[in-house]
């Protein structure tokens, strides 16, 4: 088939599924969407206030129309901020939880017919040189652990979905969405824009963001959630608008996904309802060599472009086209130790798939990642299965022809769709294949949703004809520390005969102070989601723990202790046996100043049915396998100049020993816009079967020139397949959503210790992308 047909049958999939979707979604709750939201909160301010507090810790602000243009300089210098009162008063979420801050914050709401402005005068005591600011690359880890100030909209005031943008005092960008009070996704990158600027006697932050970057409510008087966040790194100190009970507030940064405890934001007038359209072509062009492939590729020259469509078809309701999808620009997988039986999971990197991907997270919870954690639970939707060929750090890239999806909220549902259609690759035995997947997820209670999900693949990857997946989940949140799970999925695969079932229930207290989970899972063994991820297939497991996390107020240079026990046990399904068992204890204290320390003791059992080949010439046999171990880690804070984690561990291993070291997320400050990441894990195993090494080094060094320029360098080397590989990058936002990429890749055969390198592929590719907005 052409790809022009396979095209088009791809986007009419995809055109069927939303509106499959979009019909599904009741009228009523389309037409509630217009209605005005009632104040979860304290009254509206009377001008000239801008903001309202109860007894409760809840505030509600009040925006301020511009009757003049805002200049966006980081200078704090128009009228309008001696006009209007500054919004103060914040509170410590920790250390001292509902205290007032130690360092005081003024912000400021306003807008005008096409954007929102949020300013911030940011006091500090400390000179500039005891601030913590030492990031200026977009999104990254880092800046979470930057002094910074930031604010969060839920723009549905549905109070479990929001959108947050920070920086730090370098001006840099950062921004992630929040899905059901917790997933966040921080490769979500709207255009907006930020300023800083320093006074005597701290930090100013001026921010534009656009209307038309934003999903809202239809309608020109807008109701929104309103969350305000600063944070002041040297004192591990965070603070917000409203009061976030000390369970919630963890560690600080976690603090701001709990939406429902945010505050509210009125007298915002949204500009007429236009239809958002953005055009984003790209062009690319590159040169490859790989001699891993017969015949040879040798300086292989390929030029390339196609094109994303972004249509506004409601302002809450948005679909996205892609035509020639490239990735070329995304960093390679960071390699990663495997000691086990089963697969390790690789995030997604690629920007298509990570735009709007909450939507379709099956069966998780506030804060949750795939499966939840605790047990092997399965991932209903895993974008990386499409366009990949091959699993984990050695899966090759097949070509994408196109397709489309559209996510977004209608009243109290969450909808999203997707289709994507591959194309042939011959070198990788790869079939042209559709990949759709239907998600419908429905608000009920105040922090509890149901929904649902579909999954078909057209052509099945492990048996002949199709296959499809179908599921139902419930998530439910009472007060702010118990939670319930559940789902139930199945598989349909042709020629697969056994149990295609599973299921799953939890139950969890999160308290601050006393925590427990009980979970347990069923998978089958013929269970078989093509477009998801699974670790584990026919088990029986049930998980259970218990936490008790007391803050010592005597000891004042600690600020919780941890002591935690949790026990796994595993049957194999439908044979009935123990195949794992694991009993775990932790002790681990976080202190004041960020650092952390743990101690571990883990007993485990497992049965092995078949021999187990767990490095090159070594296998262990099947049997019954008793082992026991320990570790200690301690960690340095991570707005430290210097930071990382290190550890150590020994033990028994099936029938023989384990003993590692590693120094993990090692960050080195050398200038604030130069900094190295090292990363490194040893092992060393001996076993009846023969000795061996598994040693993972990496090291990730950037520089940035501005908040919208950087160039990067990833250099990782592997044991396993002794293998060096190279990855470096400049990226330059050389226009708002539009972008330059250099990218340089190259990986050899090497054996480090015998000085031996052989060239294996290396390429360098040239892509430039340019947004149209319309």
């Amino acid at each position: 088939m052409r790809p022009a047909v396979r095209l088009s049958n791809a986007l009419a999939s995809g055109a069927l599924l939303c509106l499959a979707i979009f019909s599904a979604v009741p009228a009523s709750a389309q037409q509630a969407a217009a209605e005005g939201a009632r104040i979860d909160g304290p009254p509206p301010p009377v001008a000239p206030a801008v903001v309202s507090r109860d007894d409760a810790g809840n505030a509600t602000v009040r925006a301020v129309r511009l009757t003049e243009p805002m200049r966006v300089d980081g200078v704090l210098d128009e009228a309008f901020y001696t006009q209007v009162p500054a919004i103060a008063d914040f509170v410590q979420a920790v250390p001292d939880n509902g205290a007032a801050p130690t360092e005081a914050t003024e912000a400021w709401i306003a807008f005008d017919d096409t954007d929102i402005y949020v300013s911030a005068r940011n006091w500090d005591s400390a000179p500039e040189s005891e601030w913590v600011a030492n990031e200026m690359r977009r999104d990254t880890n880092q800046l979470r652990n930057n002094d910074s100030f930031g604010v969060m909209f839920d723009t549905f005031y549905d109070r479990r979905n929001g959108v947050m943008f920070y920086t730090n005092p370098l001006g840099a960008l950062a921004e992630f969405a929040i899905t059901n009070e917790g997933n966040p996704n921080t490769d979500w990158n709207p255009i907006w824009e930020v300023r800083t600027g320093r006074f005597d006697g701290g930090w100013t932050v001026e921010m534009r963001i656009p209307f038309k970057s934003l999903r809202y409510r239809p309608g020109r008087q807008q109701t929104w959630g309103l969350q305000l966040r600063r944070a002041v790194r040297r004192k591990n100190e965070w603070n917000h608008l409203t009061y976030i009970p000390l369970s919630v507030a963890g560690s600080g940064a976690a603090a701001s996904f709990r939406v429902s405890r945010a505050g509210t934001l009125v007298g915002l007038e949204a500009p007429p309802s236009s239809r958002v359209v953005e055009l984003k072509p790209y062009g690319i062009a590159g040169l490859s060599t790989n001699k891993t492939v017969i015949p040879v590729v040798e300086n292989d020259l390929e030029a390339d472009g196609g094109a994303d469509l972004k249509i506004g078809i409601t302002d809450n309701l948005t679909a996205d086209f892609t035509y020639n999808t490239d990735f070329a620009q995304v960093e390679v997988d960071e390699q990663q130790v495997n000691l086990t039986r089963f697969n390790l999971f690789f995030p997604e990197k690629r920007e298509f798939f990570l735009e709007g991907q909450g939507i379709f997270n099956f069966a998780t919870t506030s804060g949750g990642g795939f499966g939840g954690g605790g047990v092997s639970a399965p991932t209903m939707f895993f974008s990386r299965r499409i366009g990949l060929e091959g699993r984990g750090a050695s899966a090759a890239p097949v070509p994408i022809i196109g397709g489309g999806r559209v996510t977004g909220k209608v009243g109290a549902f969450d909808v999203g769709a997707l289709s994507i259609q591959t194309d042939d690759y011959d070198p990788l035995g790869a079939q042209s294949t559709n990949f759709s997947v239907v998600r419908l997820r429905r608000d009920i209670l105040g922090r509890s949703a149901i929904g649902g999900i579909f999954s078909n693949r057209s052509r099945s990857a492990t048996s002949t004809g199709s296959n499809q997946a179908y599921g139902v989940d419930a998530n439910f949140a009472f007060m702010e520390d118990l939670s319930f799970l559940g789902y139930y999925a199945t598989t349909k695969s042709e020629g697969l005969v056994g149990s295609d079932d599973s299921y799953r229930a939890r139950a969890e207290w999160s308290g601050d102070l006393v925590g427990g989970r009980i979970d347990h899972l069923f998978v089958g063994e013929d269970f078989n989601p093509e477009i998801g991820f699974l670790r584990r297939r026919g088990i029986r497991e049930t998980f259970a723990s218990a936490r008790l996390s007391p803050r010592p107020a005597s000891i004042d240079w600690i600020r919780q202790m941890t002591f935690e026990v949790s026990a796994d046990y595993i049957e194999n399904h439908p044979g009935g046996f123990v195949e794992t068992r694991e009993i775990q204890g932790s002790y681990s204290i976080e202190l004041e100043n960020s650092d952390s320390f743990s101690l571990d003791f883990t007993e485990s059992y497992e049965a092995l049915q078949d021999t187990f080949n767990i490095a090159s010439g070594v296998a262990i046999p099947d049997g019954r396998y008793d082992f026991r171990s320990g570790s200690i880690s301690y960690g340095f804070g991570l707005q430290r100049p210097y930071s990382g984690t290190l550890s150590a561990s020994y033990g028994t291993f099936y029938d023989g020993t384990r003993t590692s070291v590693g120094f993990q997320r090692g960050r080195i400050e050398l200038t604030p816009q130069l900094s190295l990441e090292p990363s490194l894990a040893f092992n060393w195993v001996d076993l009846d079967g023969g000795d061996f090494t598994q040693h993972v080094a990496s090291t990730r060094l950037s520089y940035s020139f501005s908040p919208r320029l950087y160039l990067s360098g990833l250099v990782q080397y592997s044991t396993a397949n002794d293998a060096l590989s190279g990855n470096f990058r400049l990226r330059w936002e050389y226009a708002p959503g539009s972008e330059l990429f250099v990218v340089y890749t190259e990986e050899r055969d090497t054996d480090v210790f015998d000085r031996f390198s052989e060239l294996s592929n290396r390429g360098l590719v040239v892509k430039v992308t340019r947004l149209l907005r319309m």
